[in-house]
């Protein structure tokens, strides 16, 4: 039985609607003794990631009116919705 004759897939398109101007734009700078992260969308500051040197890397988030940051240790917004097993087998 003869092999089946092969053609190469057409290329995929860029997905529509998707605007390379929404994704964030990370900055990264090494200081002294920690490396600081910076995350903006369209020029807004969304979050500042430090990592130090030695010990655990932490979010800096601009409070509701931006003229504060309030410390976190993850991204994780705490929310966690009920998971409950409806079925086994």
């Amino acid at each position: 039985m003869p092999a089946p004759v092969l053609e190469p897939l057409p290329e995929i398109p860029p997905p529509t609607g998707v605007d390379e101007a929404d994704a964030p734009q990370i900055t990264i700078r090494q200081q002294d003794r920690e490396t600081v992260e910076e995350a903006r969308v369209n020029g807004i500051l969304v979050w500042i990631k430090v990592t130090p040197r030695h010990g655990r890397p932490y979010y800096l988030i601009p409070s509701a009116g931006g003229n504060a940051y309030i410390r976190r240790d993850s991204l994780d917004s705490g929310l966690k919705p009920p998971m409950w097993v409806l079925f086994t087998w």
